[in-house]
């Protein structure tokens, strides 16, 4: 079956938000301060029909951010007081990342929070992204805008394991090497991670 025709039933409904918990909580053991609670945050994982297949929308960081410098990464924030809920962030910071305004995004449904070694609990919103969008990025932030092939995320062979070591003891990161136009671009840490999670919850409604 289709990737997007079993991927409705593999994400969290709109209407029936994640739990609190991150799924990747026992790797953060020992890296997170217990006594401090993790910051709300979103981003829009967004799908783009092309006439090729499927395309997920990406961003490059700039390298003068203080967190995730030159990283790439999923249009999104931390959630401010105005905001609607994981939605209303990660639409927010769409437009204002990247310039594509929620007349352009259809959410559809949200995939597990996940913690991050920043102290923030993310919920990826997973959502269509019309093709005829034209991305302006935010240079203060962005510093380029690009897709990848849904497939190609979703191929296990092209998921790699790196075993590392932060702040003394060893920890898992996972990573794509993605090639286009010659240019090499490495997807990992919380993007990837964030994609696991997605090709993880479509295995579970395979059948």
């Amino acid at each position: 079956m289709p990737t997007l025709v079993r991927l409705p039933r593999a994400l969290h409904a709109l209407q029936s938000p994640p739990q609190p918990l991150a799924w990747n909580l026992d790797e953060m053991h020992g890296l997170l301060d217990p006594t401090a609670a993790l910051k709300e945050a979103a981003v829009l994982v967004g799908l783009v029909d092309r006439a090729e297949g499927t395309q997920v929308l990406l961003t490059r960081r700039t390298d003068i951010l203080r967190h995730h410098a030159g990283q790439v990464s999923f249009p999104g924030g931390r959630l401010e007081p105005g905001d609607e809920g994981p939605v209303g962030a990660a639409l927010r910071e769409t437009q204002e990342e990247i310039g594509v305004g929620p007349e352009l995004v259809t959410p559809l449904g949200f995939l597990d929070p996940l913690a991050t070694i920043t102290g923030f609990r993310v919920v990826p919103v997973v959502a269509r992204v019309a093709p005829t969008y034209v991305a302006l990025p935010e240079p203060g932030e962005v510093a380029d805008v690009f897709e990848v092939p849904l497939g190609f995320l979703m191929a296990p062979d092209n998921l790699i394991t790196r075993d590392v070591e932060v702040q003394g003891r060893p920890r898992r990161i996972l990573e794509f090497v993605e090639d286009s136009q010659d240019r090499r671009r490495r997807i990992w840490g919380v993007t990837a991670s964030i994609l696991y999670n997605l090709r993880e919850r479509l295995v579970t409604v395979s059948d």
